[in-house]
């Protein structure tokens, strides 16, 4: 009887333990950390880096070697990049010295499918190694030696999605303060959303039942906004670029359940100095004061570049 006692004892116990976790939220899953992790993720100025390895390209190598760079590249912002959405050239070098084949441009999730960006479930984004190589160097009879700068340039498609909060009052002046859930305001935007091109901030007027929004844009990396439409897997080539593909942004701005009317009316933004504005109006019909989110996406491609000399010399014959 002891026995069975035990065993029902010792049941229970297992049972008692198993219903108590099965509705546990894991560590660092629970409402107030996904919170903070959320909004690490959702902001940031950077999107993709990039870095050599230690000697990778070597500062000095002989003509008989292997010209070897591998680099690594991370995704810090938060937009995935497809096979084509992002690609990394070499060029600076005279490719009658140095194999043209450094100079392929490789995509930057090679070998993975997708560059992953930061996530809730991964807060630093993706990763990875390209290599470069050339083993074909041929300096011309009489050069001892040749010092090109190599210049590695990332193209890379992007989007930034911004989404503040607004409040909306078509009765501005109708009833009191006391009456009202929100104050029409303006919304300062710092930080960044998780992409080297921000919403910095959002003016709000209202004038009638029609609300007015002007948005401002800035470039908060250190590289250069293209058009959308430029081939990213040329675009480190001078002559695939004019004055036209620069700094051009692709926006859409919308609110739930109302239609949005933005200037310039094209749809695609010029920043000047790295900053940009669109206005918006929205009608809004007559209703109390509420609180909403107006959603912005910015659509773009971005070209930046890291440089390091390095220097050939003739191998002792």
């Amino acid at each position: 009887m002891k026995k069975s006692w035990m065993v029902f004892a010792l049941l229970f116990t297992i049972v008692f333990l198993i219903t108590s976790c099965s509705g546990q939220v894991a560590s660092g899953e629970n409402a107030r950390d996904t919170e903070a992790i959320l909004k690490q993720v959702q902001s940031g100025t950077q999107g993709v880096t990039m870095t050599f390895l230690q000697d990778l390209p070597p500062a000095v190598v002989y003509d008989q070697n292997e010209l070897l760079s591998i680099v690594e590249v991370k995704n810090k912002g938060n937009h995935d990049l497809g096979a084509q959405d992002c690609f990394i050239q070499i060029t600076g070098f005279d490719p009658n010295i140095i194999s043209p084949v450094f100079g392929v441009a490789r995509s930057c999730a090679e070998s993975l499918g997708t560059l992953e960006g930061k996530s809730v479930f991964n807060t630093d984004g993706g990763f990875n190694q390209l290599e470069f190589s050339s083993t074909n160097i041929i300096l011309p009879d009489g050069i001892l030696e040749y010092n090109p700068n190599l210049n590695f340039v990332t193209c890379y498609n992007y989007v930034t999605r911004a989404n503040p909060q607004v409040c909306i009052d078509t009765a501005l002046h109708q009833v009191t303060a006391e009456q009202k859930t929100c104050a029409v305001k303006d919304i300062g935007m710092s930080g960044g959303q998780g992409a080297p091109v921000s919403v910095s901030k959002v003016t709000v007027e209202m004038a009638g039942t029609q609300a007015i929004f002007g948005i401002d844009i800035v470039n908060n990396g250190n590289g250069r906004i293209l058009h959308p439409q430029t081939d990213i897997q040329s675009c480190a080539q001078a002559t695939q670029l004019t004055h036209r593909d620069l700094d051009k942004i692709e926006f859409t701005v919308s609110l739930p359940g109302a239609a949005v009317n933005c200037n310039p009316t094209s749809g695609i933004v010029s920043l000047n100095n790295g900053v940009g504005k669109i206005i918006c109006k929205a009608e809004m019909g007559i209703s109390p004061a509420f609180e909403t989110p107006l959603q912005i996406i910015l659509n773009y491609n971005y070209i930046q570049s890291m440089q390091k000399k390095i220097k050939i010399i003739s191998t002792p014959r």
